[in-house]
Protein backbone atom coordinates (compact mmCIF):
# COMPACT_ATOMS: atom_id res chain seq x y z
CA UNK A 1 0.00 0.00 0.00
CA UNK A 2 1.68 3.40 -0.69
CA UNK A 3 3.25 5.12 1.85
CA UNK A 4 1.84 8.88 2.12
CA UNK A 5 4.29 11.80 2.83
CA UNK A 6 2.63 14.37 4.92
CA UNK A 7 3.56 18.13 4.92
CA UNK A 8 5.47 18.19 8.09
CA UNK A 9 5.29 20.64 11.26
CA UNK A 10 8.63 21.53 11.61
CA UNK A 11 8.25 23.95 14.79
CA UNK A 12 5.75 24.08 17.35
CA UNK A 13 3.72 27.30 16.08
CA UNK A 14 3.96 25.95 12.39
CA UNK A 15 0.41 25.83 10.94
CA UNK A 16 1.41 25.34 7.15
CA UNK A 17 4.33 26.25 5.32
CA UNK A 18 5.54 27.16 1.86
CA UNK A 19 6.45 23.75 -0.54
CA UNK A 20 9.23 25.87 -2.01
CA UNK A 21 11.14 22.73 -3.69
CA UNK A 22 10.72 19.08 -4.68
CA UNK A 23 14.39 17.38 -4.89
CA UNK A 24 12.66 14.03 -6.01
CA UNK A 25 10.21 13.65 -8.45
CA UNK A 26 7.84 10.99 -10.03
CA UNK A 27 9.31 7.68 -10.59
CA UNK A 28 12.26 8.42 -8.50
CA UNK A 29 13.83 6.44 -6.15
CA UNK A 30 14.36 7.41 -2.44
CA UNK A 31 16.58 6.28 0.22
CA UNK A 32 15.41 6.90 3.69
CA UNK A 33 17.65 9.99 4.91
CA UNK A 34 17.94 11.67 1.81
CA UNK A 35 16.32 14.84 0.87
CA UNK A 36 12.81 15.12 -0.22
CA UNK A 37 11.63 18.92 -0.35
CA UNK A 38 13.06 22.07 1.00
CA UNK A 39 9.66 23.52 3.04
CA UNK A 40 9.81 27.37 4.05
CA UNK A 41 8.35 27.32 7.61
CA UNK A 42 7.30 29.89 9.94
CA UNK A 43 10.81 30.12 11.09
CA UNK A 44 12.92 29.42 8.08
CA UNK A 45 13.42 27.35 5.07
CA UNK A 46 14.31 23.97 6.04
CA UNK A 47 15.26 20.81 4.07
CA UNK A 48 13.04 17.79 4.91
CA UNK A 49 14.59 13.58 4.89
CA UNK A 50 12.48 10.86 3.34
CA UNK A 51 12.11 8.42 6.61
CA UNK A 52 10.72 5.12 4.18
CA UNK A 53 12.33 3.87 1.14
CA UNK A 54 10.64 3.61 -2.31
CA UNK A 55 9.95 5.05 -5.65
CA UNK A 56 8.06 8.43 -5.71
CA UNK A 57 4.37 7.50 -6.91
CA UNK A 58 2.58 10.74 -7.52
CA UNK A 59 3.05 14.15 -6.42
CA UNK A 60 -0.16 16.17 -4.92
CA UNK A 61 1.67 19.40 -4.22
CA UNK A 62 3.78 21.20 -7.19
CA UNK A 63 6.71 22.92 -5.44
CA UNK A 64 6.46 27.07 -5.16
CA UNK A 65 2.82 25.93 -3.71
CA UNK A 66 2.43 28.57 -0.77
CA UNK A 67 -0.06 27.34 2.42
CA UNK A 68 0.13 23.58 2.42
CA UNK A 69 -1.62 22.83 5.95
CA UNK A 70 0.76 20.94 8.39
CA UNK A 71 -0.30 16.98 7.72
CA UNK A 72 -1.53 17.10 4.83
CA UNK A 73 -0.47 14.55 2.12
CA UNK A 74 2.02 15.83 -0.14
CA UNK A 75 2.77 13.22 -1.99
CA UNK A 76 2.44 8.64 -1.96
CA UNK A 77 5.29 6.40 -2.02
CA UNK A 78 5.47 3.02 -3.48
CA UNK A 79 7.09 0.65 -1.56
CA UNK A 80 9.62 -1.57 -3.51
CA UNK A 81 7.93 -3.95 -5.81
CA UNK A 82 4.29 -2.03 -5.71
CA UNK A 83 2.65 -1.56 -8.86
CA UNK A 84 1.77 1.95 -9.95
CA UNK A 85 -1.61 0.86 -10.20
CA UNK A 86 -2.18 1.30 -6.29
CA UNK A 87 -2.40 4.69 -6.49
CA UNK A 88 -5.40 4.59 -8.28
CA UNK A 89 -7.72 4.56 -5.11
CA UNK A 90 -5.96 7.52 -4.15
CA UNK A 91 -7.94 11.03 -4.94
CA UNK A 92 -6.11 13.29 -2.68
CA UNK A 93 -7.13 17.32 -2.97
CA UNK A 94 -5.90 19.89 -0.85
CA UNK A 95 -7.44 20.71 1.63
CA UNK A 96 -9.43 24.34 1.81
CA UNK A 97 -8.37 26.78 4.26
CA UNK A 98 -9.95 27.16 7.46
CA UNK A 99 -12.38 30.25 6.98
CA UNK A 100 -11.51 32.73 9.88
CA UNK A 101 -13.09 35.97 7.97
CA UNK A 102 -16.10 37.20 10.16
CA UNK A 103 -19.55 37.55 8.26
CA UNK A 104 -19.28 40.15 5.72
CA UNK A 105 -15.57 39.01 3.85
CA UNK A 106 -12.91 41.63 4.17
CA UNK A 107 -11.07 43.22 1.00
CA UNK A 108 -7.52 42.90 1.36
CA UNK A 109 -5.94 46.08 1.07
CA UNK A 110 -4.23 46.27 -2.13
CA UNK A 111 -1.57 48.59 -3.16
CA UNK A 112 -1.29 49.96 -6.81
CA UNK A 113 2.04 50.77 -8.68
CA UNK A 114 1.87 54.23 -9.05
CA UNK A 115 3.61 57.09 -11.24
CA UNK A 116 4.95 60.41 -9.61
CA UNK A 117 2.30 63.02 -9.81
CA UNK A 118 -0.84 60.18 -9.79
CA UNK A 119 -2.49 60.13 -7.02
CA UNK A 120 -4.51 56.19 -6.86
CA UNK A 121 -8.14 56.64 -8.01
CA UNK A 122 -11.01 57.12 -5.43
CA UNK A 123 -13.04 54.14 -4.86
CA UNK A 124 -17.16 54.35 -4.91
CA UNK A 125 -19.00 53.33 -1.80
CA UNK A 126 -22.24 53.17 -3.71
CA UNK A 127 -24.64 55.28 -5.48
CA UNK A 128 -26.29 57.34 -2.94
CA UNK A 129 -23.54 57.39 -0.41
CA UNK A 130 -21.91 60.29 -0.05
CA UNK A 131 -18.07 59.61 1.64
CA UNK A 132 -15.12 62.08 1.16
CA UNK A 133 -12.18 60.59 -1.53
CA UNK A 134 -9.89 59.33 1.38
CA UNK A 135 -12.82 57.79 3.27
CA UNK A 136 -13.64 55.85 -0.03
CA UNK A 137 -10.52 54.64 -0.03
CA UNK A 138 -10.21 53.91 3.47
CA UNK A 139 -13.35 51.64 3.22
CA UNK A 140 -12.50 49.66 0.14
CA UNK A 141 -8.59 49.10 2.41
CA UNK A 142 -10.29 47.94 5.60
CA UNK A 143 -13.47 45.71 3.23
CA UNK A 144 -15.97 48.20 4.81
CA UNK A 145 -19.43 48.67 3.64
CA UNK A 146 -19.49 52.29 3.12
CA UNK A 147 -23.91 52.12 3.71
CA UNK A 148 -23.76 50.52 6.86
CA UNK A 149 -21.57 53.87 8.26
CA UNK A 150 -23.20 56.59 9.41
CA UNK A 151 -21.44 60.05 8.33
CA UNK A 152 -20.78 63.07 10.96
CA UNK A 153 -19.71 65.36 7.81
CA UNK A 154 -21.80 68.13 6.39
CA UNK A 155 -24.99 66.73 5.19
CA UNK A 156 -24.20 63.44 6.84
CA UNK A 157 -21.28 62.83 4.51
CA UNK A 158 -18.82 60.16 5.70
CA UNK A 159 -15.32 61.43 6.12
CA UNK A 160 -12.49 59.37 7.89
CA UNK A 161 -12.94 59.84 11.17
CA UNK A 162 -16.43 57.62 10.59
CA UNK A 163 -14.49 54.99 8.58
CA UNK A 164 -11.80 54.72 11.13
CA UNK A 165 -13.98 53.96 13.77
CA UNK A 166 -15.94 51.95 11.90
CA UNK A 167 -14.08 48.38 12.04
CA UNK A 168 -10.68 47.47 12.95
CA UNK A 169 -7.79 49.06 11.01
CA UNK A 170 -4.16 47.62 10.04
CA UNK A 171 -1.23 48.16 11.71
CA UNK A 172 -0.28 50.53 8.10
CA UNK A 173 -2.69 51.39 4.95
CA UNK A 174 -1.83 52.80 2.08
CA UNK A 175 -3.83 55.77 2.70
CA UNK A 176 -1.59 56.41 5.46
CA UNK A 177 1.56 56.61 3.69
CA UNK A 178 1.08 57.08 0.19
CA UNK A 179 -0.05 60.53 -0.55
CA UNK A 180 -0.15 60.09 -4.32
CA UNK A 181 3.17 61.63 -5.14
CA UNK A 182 5.49 59.23 -4.49
CA UNK A 183 8.00 58.10 -7.58
CA UNK A 184 7.60 54.88 -9.14
CA UNK A 185 7.84 52.13 -7.06
CA UNK A 186 7.42 48.36 -6.64
CA UNK A 187 5.53 45.81 -3.93
CA UNK A 188 8.20 43.42 -3.14
CA UNK A 189 5.96 40.34 -1.10
CA UNK A 190 7.82 38.80 1.54
CA UNK A 191 8.79 35.66 2.68
CA UNK A 192 7.05 33.26 5.70
CA UNK A 193 10.44 34.21 7.66
CA UNK A 194 10.30 37.82 7.42
CA UNK A 195 6.36 38.10 8.10
CA UNK A 196 7.37 36.13 11.39
CA UNK A 197 10.38 38.18 11.83
CA UNK A 198 8.14 41.30 11.44
CA UNK A 199 5.27 40.24 13.71
CA UNK A 200 7.41 38.85 16.79
CA UNK A 201 9.29 42.45 16.81
CA UNK A 202 6.44 43.88 16.69
CA UNK A 203 4.61 41.93 19.80
CA UNK A 204 8.22 41.76 21.62
CA UNK A 205 8.62 45.76 21.37
CA UNK A 206 5.06 46.48 22.18
CA UNK A 207 4.25 43.88 24.89
CA UNK A 208 7.28 44.10 26.75
CA UNK A 209 9.17 46.84 28.98
CA UNK A 210 12.32 47.33 26.93
CA UNK A 211 15.19 48.92 29.14
CA UNK A 212 19.20 49.08 27.70
CA UNK A 213 22.21 49.09 29.90
CA UNK A 214 25.79 49.95 27.66
CA UNK A 215 29.16 49.32 29.10
CA UNK A 216 32.46 49.55 26.94
CA UNK A 217 34.97 46.24 27.51
CA UNK A 218 38.68 46.97 26.65
CA UNK A 219 39.62 43.94 24.42
CA UNK A 220 43.38 44.30 23.78
CA UNK A 221 44.00 41.55 26.20
CA UNK A 222 41.38 39.39 24.53
CA UNK A 223 42.23 39.95 21.03
CA UNK A 224 46.24 39.16 21.72
CA UNK A 225 44.95 35.92 23.22
CA UNK A 226 43.09 34.65 20.90
CA UNK A 227 46.28 35.79 18.31
CA UNK A 228 48.41 33.81 20.21
CA UNK A 229 46.31 30.67 20.65
CA UNK A 230 45.50 30.50 16.65
CA UNK A 231 49.24 30.76 15.96
CA UNK A 232 49.99 27.78 18.33
CA UNK A 233 46.69 25.82 16.40
CA UNK A 234 49.16 25.96 12.80
CA UNK A 235 46.18 25.82 10.83
CA UNK A 236 44.13 23.27 12.72
CA UNK A 237 41.15 25.88 14.02
CA UNK A 238 40.78 29.28 14.27
CA UNK A 239 38.44 31.04 16.92
CA UNK A 240 36.99 34.47 17.01
CA UNK A 241 36.00 37.08 18.59
CA UNK A 242 32.40 35.79 18.83
CA UNK A 243 33.64 32.44 20.55
CA UNK A 244 34.75 34.37 23.70
CA UNK A 245 31.98 36.61 23.43
CA UNK A 246 29.56 33.45 23.76
CA UNK A 247 31.57 31.71 26.61
CA UNK A 248 31.19 34.81 28.24
CA UNK A 249 27.91 35.05 27.97
CA UNK A 250 27.18 31.82 29.16
CA UNK A 251 29.55 32.03 32.34
CA UNK A 252 28.35 35.41 33.12
CA UNK A 253 24.64 33.78 32.92
CA UNK A 254 26.15 31.11 35.70
CA UNK A 255 27.49 33.29 37.76
CA UNK A 256 23.85 35.82 37.60
CA UNK A 257 21.46 32.95 37.45
CA UNK A 258 18.43 35.71 37.46
CA UNK A 259 19.12 37.02 34.37
CA UNK A 260 18.71 33.70 32.54
CA UNK A 261 14.74 33.59 33.15
CA UNK A 262 11.75 34.61 31.21
CA UNK A 263 8.51 35.91 32.01
CA UNK A 264 5.80 33.59 30.80
CA UNK A 265 1.77 33.74 32.15
CA UNK A 266 3.05 35.91 35.36
CA UNK A 267 5.91 33.24 36.43
CA UNK A 268 9.56 34.05 36.53
CA UNK A 269 11.19 30.59 34.46
CA UNK A 270 14.49 30.43 36.02
CA UNK A 271 16.64 28.04 33.38
CA UNK A 272 19.46 25.40 34.40
CA UNK A 273 21.82 25.84 31.58
CA UNK A 274 22.89 28.79 29.67
CA UNK A 275 21.07 27.75 25.86
CA UNK A 276 22.89 31.17 24.10
CA UNK A 277 21.02 31.83 20.56
CA UNK A 278 23.33 33.80 18.29
CA UNK A 279 21.53 35.95 15.97
CA UNK A 280 22.61 34.76 11.92
CA UNK A 281 21.93 36.61 9.19
CA UNK A 282 20.42 34.31 6.33
CA UNK A 283 18.84 35.15 3.23
CA UNK A 284 15.33 36.88 3.53
CA UNK A 285 15.65 37.47 7.40
CA UNK A 286 17.45 35.70 10.54
CA UNK A 287 17.91 33.09 12.59
CA UNK A 288 19.58 31.97 16.00
CA UNK A 289 20.85 28.96 16.06
CA UNK A 290 21.07 28.03 19.77
CA UNK A 291 24.98 26.78 21.70
CA UNK A 292 23.35 24.76 24.33
CA UNK A 293 25.10 24.54 27.55
CA UNK A 294 27.44 27.41 26.70
CA UNK A 295 28.67 27.58 30.01
CA UNK A 296 30.58 24.26 30.06
CA UNK A 297 31.73 24.07 27.05
CA UNK A 298 35.31 24.82 26.32
CA UNK A 299 36.02 27.91 23.31
CA UNK A 300 37.14 25.71 21.18
CA UNK A 301 33.81 22.80 21.12
CA UNK A 302 32.01 26.61 20.77
CA UNK A 303 34.06 27.75 17.98
CA UNK A 304 33.77 24.27 15.89
CA UNK A 305 29.41 24.45 16.82
CA UNK A 306 29.30 27.76 15.78
CA UNK A 307 30.75 27.38 12.62
CA UNK A 308 28.42 24.44 11.65
CA UNK A 309 25.49 25.41 12.73
CA UNK A 310 26.23 29.26 10.84
CA UNK A 311 27.04 27.20 7.75
CA UNK A 312 23.89 25.24 7.98
CA UNK A 313 21.44 28.02 8.85
CA UNK A 314 22.52 30.07 5.99
CA UNK A 315 21.97 26.29 3.49
CA UNK A 316 18.30 26.25 5.57
CA UNK A 317 19.42 22.57 7.03
CA UNK A 318 19.15 23.37 10.88
CA UNK A 319 16.70 21.55 12.92
CA UNK A 320 14.00 22.96 14.91
CA UNK A 321 16.06 21.56 18.10
CA UNK A 322 18.88 23.62 16.78
CA UNK A 323 17.24 27.07 16.82
CA UNK A 324 14.38 27.24 19.14
CA UNK A 325 14.57 27.15 23.14
CA UNK A 326 17.55 29.54 23.60
CA UNK A 327 17.51 31.20 27.12
CA UNK A 328 19.39 34.52 26.31
CA UNK A 329 20.40 36.13 23.27
CA UNK A 330 23.39 37.20 21.66
CA UNK A 331 23.14 39.97 18.37
CA UNK A 332 27.14 41.07 17.04
CA UNK A 333 27.15 43.35 14.34
CA UNK A 334 30.71 44.26 15.19
CA UNK A 335 31.96 42.47 11.76
CA UNK A 336 29.58 45.16 10.24
CA UNK A 337 31.64 47.76 11.33
CA UNK A 338 28.75 49.16 13.51
CA UNK A 339 30.13 50.96 16.48
CA UNK A 340 27.16 50.14 19.08
CA UNK A 341 23.51 49.20 19.24
CA UNK A 342 20.60 48.53 21.00
CA UNK A 343 18.76 44.95 20.23
CA UNK A 344 14.97 43.82 20.45
CA UNK A 345 14.26 41.00 22.65
CA UNK A 346 13.45 37.65 21.27
CA UNK A 347 10.44 36.57 22.99
CA UNK A 348 10.34 34.83 25.76
CA UNK A 349 13.93 35.17 26.75
CA UNK A 350 14.74 38.59 28.87
CA UNK A 351 17.73 39.69 27.75
CA UNK A 352 19.37 40.30 24.38
CA UNK A 353 23.09 41.52 24.32
CA UNK A 354 24.03 43.60 21.67
CA UNK A 355 27.76 43.98 20.67
CA UNK A 356 29.34 46.13 18.38
CA UNK A 357 32.61 46.60 16.66
CA UNK A 358 35.81 46.41 18.27
CA UNK A 359 37.75 49.93 17.84
CA UNK A 360 40.59 52.14 19.13
CA UNK A 361 39.72 54.99 21.64
CA UNK A 362 41.51 57.27 23.20
CA UNK A 363 41.06 56.16 27.08
CA UNK A 364 42.16 57.61 30.30
CA UNK A 365 44.13 55.14 32.75
CA UNK A 366 44.38 54.46 36.43
CA UNK A 367 47.51 57.31 36.80
CA UNK A 368 45.40 59.86 34.68
CA UNK A 369 47.56 59.56 31.55
CA UNK A 370 45.98 59.48 28.06
CA UNK A 371 46.15 56.07 26.35
CA UNK A 372 45.09 54.16 23.00
CA UNK A 373 42.68 51.00 23.69
CA UNK A 374 40.40 48.79 21.60
CA UNK A 375 37.21 49.45 22.82
CA UNK A 376 34.03 47.22 22.28
CA UNK A 377 30.75 48.72 23.18
CA UNK A 378 28.20 46.17 24.44
CA UNK A 379 24.36 46.78 25.21
CA UNK A 380 22.03 45.13 27.30
CA UNK A 381 18.11 44.85 26.11
CA UNK A 382 16.50 43.61 29.26
CA UNK A 383 12.46 43.01 30.01
CA UNK A 384 12.26 44.72 33.15
CA UNK A 385 9.44 42.41 34.32
CA UNK A 386 12.38 40.03 34.80
CA UNK A 387 15.73 42.33 35.28
CA UNK A 388 15.83 45.67 36.74
CA UNK A 389 18.74 47.97 36.27
CA UNK A 390 21.23 46.60 39.59
CA UNK A 391 20.60 42.81 38.35
CA UNK A 392 21.37 43.58 34.90
CA UNK A 393 24.13 45.89 35.99
CA UNK A 394 25.53 42.96 37.42
CA UNK A 395 25.97 40.52 34.76
CA UNK A 396 27.25 43.03 32.38
CA UNK A 397 29.91 43.89 35.09
CA UNK A 398 30.70 40.47 35.15
CA UNK A 399 30.75 39.98 31.26
CA UNK A 400 32.82 42.86 31.65
CA UNK A 401 35.34 41.43 33.97
CA UNK A 402 35.32 38.18 31.32
CA UNK A 403 35.78 39.74 28.43
CA UNK A 404 38.84 41.77 29.70
CA UNK A 405 40.24 38.64 31.56
CA UNK A 406 39.97 35.96 28.98
CA UNK A 407 42.24 33.45 31.45
CA UNK A 408 39.29 33.34 33.32
CA UNK A 409 36.91 31.52 30.81
CA UNK A 410 39.61 28.30 30.28
CA UNK A 411 39.86 27.85 33.97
Amino acid sequence: MPIEILMPALSPTMTEGNLVKWHKHEGDQVKAGEVLAEIETDKATMEVEAVDEGKIGKIFVPEGTEHVKVNEVIALLLEEGEAASALDKFKITRAPAPNTAPTTPEKKPELKVVSPQTPPPPTTGGDRVFATPLAKRIAEERGLNLASIPGSGPRGRIIRVDVESAGPAPLITSSDVLTGFEPEYKIVIPSNVRKVIAKRLVEAKSTIPHFYLSVDCHIDVLLRAREQINIRADGAYKLSINDFIIKACGLALQQVPEANSSWINDKVYQYASADVAVAVAIEGGLITPVVRHAETKRLLEISNEMKDLAMRAREGKLKPEEFQGGTFTLSNMGMYGIKDLSAIINPPQSCILAVGAGEKRPVVQKDGALAAATVMTCTLSVDHRVVDGALGAHFLNVFKELIENPVMMVL
